[in-house]
């Protein structure tokens, strides 16, 4: 991947729905050539998808925490389906430590978070959970 990958990917991150000749014309290269380099970095799984990005005013209205688990390893494939259909959960991360796995968890409430860290704690082999509940972010790339 060189520097123009490296750009290209830089564009995407900002705005995923950005237009081919957009891109284009802000790296200086035809359409085709993007398009071709981008055809390659989704073929290579650089580019896995494309997603929305919230605005940090919808997000700083929700309710959001990180929760850590201790899960019973025999339980980890399981924890992870059932915490994957809770669409509150919107990131979950196998962690180093004390914990084996953190969950990011956001909803409109502290009623609605109170209810999400219930259910995460009663879900077979969840062996404890330690949440914090995120007072401000400071930057997000």
């Amino acid at each position: 991947m060189d520097q123009t990958d490296q750009k290209l990917l830089s564009l995407l991150r900002a705005n995923a729905r950005e237009p081919l000749a957009a891109l284009a014309r802000k790296l200086g290269l035809a359409r085709s050539t993007v398009q071709d380099r981008l055809k390659r970095l989704e073929k290579e799984r650089v580019i896995a998808g494309y997603s929305v990005r919230l605005s940090q005013e919808h997000v700083q209205r929700r309710i959001q925490a990180h929760v850590m688990i201790s899960a019973d390893p025999k339980a980890a494939a399981h924890l992870v389906t059932e915490l994957k259909k809770m669409p509150e959960v919107y990131r979950l991360a196998a962690v180093s430590g004390t914990y084996d796995l953190m969950a990011e968890v956001g909803a409109e409430s502290t009623e609605r978070i109170d209810t999400i860290l219930d259910a995460i704690g009663h879900l077979k082999g969840v062996e404890r959970t330690m949440s914090s509940i995120v007072l401000s972010v400071k930057f997000d790339r």
